[in-house]
């Protein structure tokens, strides 16, 4: 049987010159479609030899559908991996899908630099080389109050620059509690000794005194780290000295001291109706040497690590040839600077800024939005899934504000004749993909993340998906 299965294969040869071939030689060229048939044709031929128990059906070795695995083979070799997705997940800072939604501004931006030259390191005035940090300096200053500020490709990195540059080889004083992990499996622990810095961790899990790390300071220290564990919290009996109780111990023995702040925020966020986060602003107060934080998550603009800071100290680290390797581009600085406009009238972030206006909808607004989808459904699909509303929660994300949810509205789709995974499948395999929550055999759409100008085309998958059932 198998031997009859293989015979039915057809030749390289007759696969080119079949007429439903033509289409697809003229559009790749013939070496791409040899290259792509000798895939396919070997993928059938294993699947008739590895086909022990379920009998290998014949259609599957039709011209028609050879010619169409064919297609579909060559389309994906010359479509793009990284593409466009619908978040209806829920979790507005969505580090697998990119973290922050950037600006229509942001976006118009990046378009300008890119269309011609642009003057990322020349000096319009002058004709000569200047230094990429211009076009962001000085606002960054504005919003944070700091004396310099640069930045690089994102705050792990930052992290990395800042103690190599002010502590290779001496030791680094910083709570038990704050040797955090910040994503990917880095550990703060494991990014000191890449930077060349040694390691002192002082106090307990919970409780660090001001007092421990005064003991710890020796004629090896070479600066006091604060790490702002912003992916999780420590709750009931736990202490740590203020940032203002380090900035004082720090002058009194001349060392720098460092502030991780991981997610960077320039504004208040209990105006949002969320649980405060350190400022940068207050660290600045509070007269730390420098300080860090990611460009995409509470700036909401594109991936880079900030450093802001005293003149003196961020020179220094300009001068570490690291900062050469950590540096950004022209489109990240075109798109942060228009980022970080929004935030010189901060009372109109939530009418402006994306993550902003995510954080401020309305239930009233998620309800309308997403009850529109429910009404053209139900008349439809009521025989094939419980189609209701909800109420839910959406996450901030990306370790920020980690116990902080927001109230929304859910869409809910629970298939009656086919499981729900299969459903979230296929709409991820929709174009562009849409990617949902799963939850007590139901699929879950969060209307606070679906951009408005998407809700037609998640409407669109569902019509066709649910139909296809």
């Amino acid at each position: 049987m198998k031997k009859d299965l293989l015979r039915k294969l057809p030749s390289i040869d007759g696969l080119i010159h079949a007429e439903e071939a033509k289409q697809l030689v003229e559009e790749y060229n013939r070496d791409l479609v040899i290259d792509a048939a000798r895939i396919v044709l070997e993928e059938l031929r294993l699947k008739i030899l590895k086909n022990e128990t379920t009998p290998f059906e014949e259609k599957n070795l039709s011209l028609e559908n050879i010619i169409r695995r064919i297609e579909t083979l060559l389309q994906k070799k010359f479509s793009p991996s990284l593409r466009k997705a619908i978040n209806a997940a829920g979790v507005i800072l969505h580090t697998g899908l990119g973290r922050a939604v950037l600006s229509k501004e942001a976006q118009d931006a990046i378009n300008n630099v890119i269309e011609s030259y642009c003057t990322l390191a020349t000096d319009i005035e002058t004709g000569r080389r200047g230094h990429r940090d211009i076009h962001l300096d000085k606002i960054f200053c504005e919003l944070t109050g700091a004396e310099a500020a640069t930045v690089v490709n994102n705050n792990a990195a930052a992290t990395v620059l800042i103690l190599n540059t002010l502590a290779k080889g001496k030791e680094v004083i910083i709570s038990r509690g704050q040797l955090v992990e910040i994503g990917g499996s880095f550990r703060m622990p494991e990014v000191m000794e890449t930077s060349g810095a040694i390691l002192k961790e002082v106090g307990t899990t919970n409780k660090t005194h001001l007092k421990d790390y005064v003991a710890a300071i020796g004629e090896n220290t070479g600066a006091i780290m604060r790490v702002h564990h912003s992916n999780y919290r420590i709750l009931g009996f736990a202490e740590e000295p203020s940032i203002e109780e380090l900035a004082g111990l720090a002058k009194e023995h001349s060392l720098p001291l460092i502030d991780d702040l991981g997610s960077g925020a320039l504004v208040d966020l209990k105006e949002f109706g969320l649980e405060t986060e350190p400022t940068v602003q207050n660290s600045i107060r509070a007269g730390v040497d420098v300080a860090c934080f990611s460009g995409d998550k509470l700036i909401g603009g594109p991936q880079a690590g900030v450093i802001v800071g005293k003149a003196s100290t961020i020179e220094k680290i300009k001068k570490n040839p690291l900062a050469r390797a950590f540096r950004i581009g022209k489109m990240t600085i075109a798109a942060m600077e228009a980022t970080l406009r929004f935030f010189l009238e901060p009372e109109k972030l939530s009418q402006k800024h994306p993550i902003y206006k995510m954080f401020s909808l309305s239930l009233e607004v998620l309800r309308r939005r997403s009850r529109k989808v429910v009404k053209k459904l139900q008349p439809l699909f009521a025989d094939v899934a419980d189609i209701s509303l909800e109420q839910g929660s959406s996450q901030v994300g990306s370790g920020s504000v980690p116990l902080e949810t927001i109230p929304t509205r859910l869409l809910r789709i629970k298939p009656k004749a086919f499981s729900a995974e299969s459903l979230a499948n296929k709409l991820r395999s929709w174009n562009p993909p849409i990617f949902t929550r799963v939850h007590r055999d139901g699929v879950l759409f969060d209307f606070r993340t679906i951009q408005p100008e998407e809700d037609k085309i998640v409407l669109e998958a569902l019509l066709k998906l649910l139909k296809e059932k």
